[in-house]
Order: structure tokens, then sequence, then C-alpha cells
């Protein structure tokens, strides 16, 4: 990697706000958060290292040199051979960065490169934590915890999860009517398939969904598998379609509609899936002329849906033992299910796939259960866009190593948006930032990642685009996630009178201090009202997930948040696993 000065390191990262080889630190940051970066520029395949800049923190609320505060580093000397020594002693192979002492503005830098580690050295991890959890890898600007699939990336392992052999199955558990449905459909796509002059153990030994043993693999069970083997070795490899009444998730199970369990060998229940999720969708009538009867079709295609539950089975991470959720709320249907893409969020719907499970995915495009590699979401989106309907919008998530697809089921800029959106009449602006605020109208927040999905905008023009809404008043800004950030619509958005920037900063604090200025005299900061607040719409948040709304440290959410205890505002109920906040009146 090229050599940089401070000077010019800074200067790159104020053109671009942030940055896959360079990272700021300042005084407010941990020493363990110091030591992750280290981690993850020493492992990331490709990247040939990175700089980190300590002495310059990040003001994540900001944007370009207002974004990064030059501090004055005391004590040189001693910083840089405690960095030394911890670089040394805390991976399971030590490390040796180049730090040089530079000025920035009159104030003392440290430069300190860190360079990509030879392969076969790689993953270099933390001893007290061992692997995976140890390693750490740069994701785009942020440092990623390591999971199992990424030590295959290291070592070079192209073997996938679904090709691996379960002991104790064996031919007896094949369900043959799921078989017999592989054939129809191959036979549908290539009638002359070769595999199809194959007795049932011979497909699927070509498949390699058994051994020359005798014992199913992964994928032939989770394909072809009886609901009874299934059932027997993996409980929770299932799908559940659950109703939701309104438009946000309900913990109590018994004011939800209804759930669904699909359990059973996946070439069977696609169908099912699909059929439940399409009969419960609204419907057009339709009457051409010269029909004697009435036709029906939902306003989602069907084709999209198909796509999206195809593409979660298919693509989902089989290392957890957790359903696949389908969740129907009144106006759109989210599915989650287990494993962060593969893909960058940037690269998410380009070209090309990223494949976990190779003998799954390769069954489902032989017989057309699934696109073509990697134009599954390239065709929702068309589909999408030809109905009239918003974009569909997708949320890769690595800290709680989740995929989120998101479909709004009905037409933007119907007469109902249309009204809507008249109550900022008095402010211009464009169809971008409109679809962007019905899009927080309806699932109660947006960030910039989505923005970039529903317009096609890049991040740097989302960002501004979102800004100037909040300058308007109309969105508040809740932080930023490891990846983007995050708005939620002003609560006081139905009034048309009301919304100015001005009155929505009084409405704010009024409401967060309205029970704190009865009990303490004592001041609250602007960040403590801010974790009220994300405390009060989810109580059951976790600090790390705060620290990342919030854009500061989980060692600072830990601090204010025993302030706030301190004060009285706010208690711990139940577990520290399965209990909640609450906010104390």
């Amino acid at each position: 990697m090229k050599t940089y000065s401070v000077q010019e390191l800074y200067n790159l990262l104020i053109q671009a706000d942030e940055s896959v080889w360079i990272e700021a630190k300042g005084h407010g940051d941990t020493n363990q958060s110091l030591m992750e970066s280290v981690c993850s520029f020493s492992n990331e395949p490709g990247l040939g290292g990175g700089y980190i800049l300590y002495g310059i923190a990040e003001n994540k609320g900001a944007n370009g040199k207002e974004r990064f505060i030059i501090e004055e580093i005391v004590d040189c000397d001693k910083i840089q051979s405690d960095i030394s020594t911890q670089c040394a002693s805390m991976f399971n192979l030590p490390v040796r960065p180049k730090i040089d002492i530079e000025q920035l503005e009159g104030k003392n830098i440290l430069k300190i490169y860190v360079p990509e580690l030879p392969s076969q050295q790689k993953p270099l991890y933390f001893i007290n934590k061992g692997l995976p959890k140890g390693a750490w890898r740069r994701i785009g600007s942020t440092d990623q915890r390591c999971t199992e699939e990424d030590l295959y990336t290291f070592y070079q392992d192209n073997t996938s999860f679904d090709s691996s052999v379960v002991k104790n199955t064996s031919f007896e558990d094949v369900d043959l009517k799921a078989l017999d449905y592989y054939r129809k459909l191959r036979k549908e796509v290539n009638p002359k398939a070769e595999e199809l002059n194959y007795n049932d153990l011979e497909l699927l030994q070509s498949l390699e969904c058994i051994t020359k043993d005798g014992y199913l693999t992964f994928a032939g069970i989770m394909l072809f598998g009886t609901k009874q083997v299934i059932r027997r070795f993996y409980p929770l490899m299932r799908t559940d379609y659950i109703r939701v009444r309104g438009n946000k998730w309900v913990e109590n199970v018994d004011e939800r509609f209804s759930a669904i369990e699909f359990m059973g060998p996946l070439m069977l229940q696609i169908d099912r899936m699909i059929d439940a999720v399409l009969s419960d969708l609204p419907q057009n009538f339709s009457l051409k002329e010269g029909q004697i009867y009435a036709t029906t079709k939902p306003d989602l295609p069907e084709r999209v849906i198909r796509e999206a539950i195809v593409n979660a089975v298919m693509h989902r991470s089989y290392h957890h033992n957790r359903p696949t959720q389908i969740i129907r709320y009144n106006n759109r249907i989210e599915i989650i299910n287990s494993g962060y893409s593969l893909k960058t969020q940037d690269e998410i719907g380009t070209a090309g796939s990223d494949t976990r499970n190779q003998l799954i995915a390769s069954i489902f495009h032989e017989t057309n259960l699934a696109e073509f590699k990697g134009t599954g979401i390239r065709t929702m989106r068309r589909l999408m866009q030809e109905a009239g309907l918003s974009m569909p919008t997708f949320e890769s998530n690595r800290t709680s190593d989740t995929f989120t697809i998101r479909l709004l089921l009905h037409k933007f800029f119907d007469e109902e948006d249309l009204n809507w959106l008249n109550l900022f009449s008095g402010n211009e602006f464009s169809d971008n930032q409109k679809s962007a605020l019905i899009f927080a109208h309806e699932i109660g927040a947006v960030d910039s990642l989505t923005y970039v999905q529903l317009t096609g905008v890049k991040n740097e023009v989302a960002e501004k685009e979102l800004d100037s809404l909040k300058k308007a008043g109309i969105l508040l800004q809740k932080g930023k996630t490891l990846d983007a950030t995050y708005y939620v619509l002003n609560e006081n958005i139905g009034q048309k009178d009301d919304i100015s920037p001005t009155t929505v900063t009084e409405k704010v604090t009024e409401k967060v201090t309205e029970k704190v200025t009865e009990k303490v005299t004592e001041k609250v900061t602007e960040t403590q009202k801010q974790i009220l607040e994300i405390l009060k719409s989810n109580p059951r948040i976790t600090q790390t997930e705060l620290a990342e709304l919030v854009g500061i440290s989980r060692v600072h959410i830990n601090k204010n948040m025993a302030k706030l205890r301190d004060m009285n505002l706010i208690t711990r109920i139940g577990s520290d696993k399965g209990g909640h906040w609450d906010i104390l009146e």
C-alpha cells in the first residue's frame, strides 16, 4: 500500500466521510475498539492493510470536515509503546504495525499502519476469545466480528455447509413424494436430462444428497427428508407464516392473527408457503370484454413472492437452528431469515451470486424454482416497479446475522398518499424524498441505505436529501447504524401548521424531559434524551444495538445508562437476557 501522510489521510476522510482502509479513533474510543481495527485490517483479504489515525474523534451526526474533531495526543511515546505491546500480546500472532507521530493543525496525531497478514497466517484473532468470535474483518467502513462462514474465506474451503453428512440417517428417511416432484419439475425444464433415467437412490447420489455409505447430506434432509427426520435432527428448521394485527410487531402471541408452521422437505414446502401468502393478499377483480366470469389477481405480483421466499430458504444460514419468518402486516410483508448477505449492502441486486448453500441452490436453479444466479432481486425490483409498487428493500445485518426483505403492499402515490403529502404543501420535495416519506409513514423509519434502494441514487445523495428532510423538521435523526444514518418521522407529522425545526426541537425536548424535570435537577444530556426515546419505543433493545443507533461506543452507552438509573429514570425488569427496560414515570 502507498505511504500517506496524516494530512493526506485526513483529506481523504473528509472527502469520503467513510473509508474502507482509513479509521479515525479519538480519546472516547475504547482500547478494545482500536485493537479490533488492527485485527480487521490484518485479516481482510485483498485490502492490503489499513491506516488508523489516533487523535481524530468522529462526530457521526455530522458530515464533511465537521464530522472529524482533531484532538491533542499527550504523552505520544507512552501511547505508542502501549499500542505496540498490545499488538504483540493480545492476538494469536504478534502484529507489528508501523507507528509514526505527525502533526495536523499543530496537534500530535499517531499514524498507525497495519499491514495485511499473509494468507497462511490468517485469521488473526484475540487469544481470550478464540475462533470465530475473536476474529474480525473489515466490511465496508466498519469492523465486523467473524462468523463461521468467514472462516471458509480464510481457510479457502470451497465446501458448503449443506454438503455436510448427517450420521444416523438413511434412504428410509427420504420423502418419495418430494423426489417425484423434483423429477416432474426437472422434466419440464429438460425432458432429456440424464438423471431422469436414474433410480431414486442413484438420483439422490447424483445430486450429492446421499453418500455412498447411505447417509443423507444436510441438503438431502432439507430438500427431500421426511418431516419426521427434519424434526428429529433440526426441529427449528422450519418457516413460520405470522399474521400480525396492524403495522407493528406484537410481542403478545394472543394478539396476533395466526401463525402457520411449514416443516418438511423444501421441494414440497415452497409452493405451500407461496400459496399461503398469496391467499392472504388483497385481490384485484377484472372482467374483460367477452368474459363471463371475473378474474382475480393479487396487487403484489406472484413471481415477486416466489422469488422472495425462494431467496430466503436458498441463501439462509443453516448454521442457526431457528425458523425463517414470513410476517404479514396490514401494509407490508417482511421475510426474515438467518444469515447476513455475503455481498455488501451496495452490491445487493448486482449481477452474480455468492452462494452459501451450493447444493440447495443448484437444485433450485435446475428445476426453475429459482431465477438464474444473481437475477432474482433484479427481477423483483422490475416487477414491483411495473406494478406501480414501492421498490422492495433489503436489510443485511451482520450483528444479528439476519437478512430482511420488505415488500410494501399498496401502490405508491395513490390518493391516500397524495392527501398525506399535502400536509407539507409549503415544502418542495423531490419525488425521491416523497417516496422516502411515504416509506417512513408506512414502516415508521427510513435510513440512507433504504433511500438508495427506493430511488436508485448514490449514498451521498441519499444522505444529503434525507438531511434536508431533517432540517425541515419532518424527520428526526436517531443516530447511525453500522452502515447508514437512521431517521424516524416526527410524531407531530400530522399537524400541518406545527412542522418547523424549532417546533420539533421544542416538542421532542418537552416529551423526553416531561417526567425528568419533576424528579431531578441534574441536567439530562442530549445523548441521554436520545437513549430514553429509543428505550420507550424498544424496551428490549440491547446496549450493543443502542450504541449503533446513538452512534457512540458501548462503554459510553453503559456509562450513560448507569447515570439514568442513578437518577431513577430507568430500571431493568427481569434478567439481562430475557428482561426489558422500564421508563419510570
